[in-house]
């Protein structure tokens, strides 16, 4: 059964700090694949994307270049409306019953994933691999027995970059080179994205 991780946001705009922490994941946990799984709206945010979710799409393709062992899925565009990982889920097991799922999340997210819809349910379809992210410690020991022991970190180096800085450093005319991918990086310009 091939091992495959699963790396779900709004990719608004993808970044390096993304790739790096699927290769993290991917190389410290043994996975043969990472799948990107941009979402359509995230329950747990409450701004709205900046870009659309076809352009996001088009953009962690173009980030992800010619990595075999990184993909993209549009499940959640396809779908539409809230994006729940449980329904995500329950939608990739049907489509690949012969693969093991692990979400890959950043501190952040694993001190949050009490809060995630149906989170018991979703513990027993698959596990999580959390990475440190600069600035947010993890709190496993205050995490419920049942999420604690589904929970394995990963090392990564520390990446202070997020997309919300992005969307920032565009709108306000300032260079974003090597923060995302060249590709990217063209995409963005080419397209005027953030600039309003």
């Amino acid at each position: 059964m091939s091992k495959i991780g699963i790396m779900g946001g709004t990719f608004d705009p993808v970044h390096t700090g993304h790739l790096i922490a699927a290769e993290a994941a991917r190389d410290g946990c043994g996975l043969d694949e990472v799948w990107f799984i941009p979402t359509y709206q995230p329950p747990l945010k409450d701004n709205e994307p900046g870009a659309s979710s076809k352009l996001r799409l088009q953009m962690v393709q173009e980030a992800l270049g010619g990595n075999p062992a990184f993909k993209v899925l549009d499940i959640e565009l396809e779908r539409g409306g809230m994006s729940y990982s449980i329904d995500t889920v329950l939608e990739l097991k049907r489509r690949y019953p012969d693969k093991a799922f692990s979400y890959i999340i950043g501190s952040d997210r694993i001190n949050d994933l009490p809060k995630w819809h149906r989170i018991e349910e979703l513990a027993e379809l698959i596990t999580f691999i959390g990475l440190e992210r600069e600035g947010t410690a993890v709190k496993l020991d205050e995490l419920p027995e049942f999420l604690r022991r589904r929970v394995t970190m990963a090392d990564m180096p520390p990446i202070g970059i997020s997309s919300t800085e992005i969307r920032s450093r565009v709108h306000a005319g300032r260079s974003i080179a090597y923060l995302v991918p060249d590709t990217v990086h063209q995409f963005i310009k080419g397209r005027g994205l953030y600039e309003s």
